[in-house]
């Protein structure tokens, strides 16, 4: 599982015809659309009965965070361009938005710990996955093209938590479901 802020429709759409003309120039794996999301926090196993308090307590942290407005732009990869496994589009804030962001992704991990659920120890970088490279390869070209890019604000007003059911959708991807959805602020 994994707690999720969703772009709306329009930041995705916006994205999509972005790439659309691009993919095609590169033998890497796409994230559908409907598939992008920005990871707040990592959560590698929950056991049920763990999941109605991990809702209430997501919750919790939630209400205490501001919305924030951010848009897609910019772009980077892990774990870096000259050997690229992830390319991905970033996440723009302006002004204290990005420490609200920084204190969204605290409040979600707190709440995991809290259930008992440890999350990934990673350091929490807004991003949006938008291509696996399969074997590291040079991407810094991409990274340049997204670079460039910016797409239409929006507030970021609600997290999503998340099961991935690997292997479950189309191509063998892994298969998203909503399991709760909580409000900011």
């Amino acid at each position: 599982m994994f707690v999720a802020m969703v772009p709306p429709a329009e930041a995705v759409e916006d994205l999509d015809a972005f790439l659309d003309v691009r993919r095609a120039a590169a033998p890497f794996r796409w994230t559908q659309p409907d598939q992008l999301h920005v990871t707040l926090a990592f959560l590698a196993a929950v056991p049920d009965r763990s999941l109605d308090d991990l809702v209430e307590r997501l919750a919790a942290a939630a209400r205490r965070r501001t919305p924030v407005t951010a848009r897609i732009a910019g772009g980077g990869a892990f774990p870096h361009p000259d050997a690229a496994k992830v390319v991905w589009a970033g996440l723009r804030t302006t002004g204290t938005d990005h420490a609200e962001l920084v204190r969204m992704s605290d409040g979600a991990r707190r709440a995991a710990n809290a259930s008992g659920i440890a999350p990934d120890g990673q350091r929490f970088r807004p991003h949006l996955t938008v291509a696996r490279t399969g074997r590291p390869r040079q991407v810094t070209r991409w990274v340049q093209l997204l670079d460039g890019y910016e797409g239409p604000s929006w507030r970021v007003g609600e997290w999503s938590l998340v099961a991935s059911h690997l292997g479950e959708g189309p191509a063998r991807r892994p298969r998203y479901e909503e399991v709760a959805r909580v409000q900011v602020g």
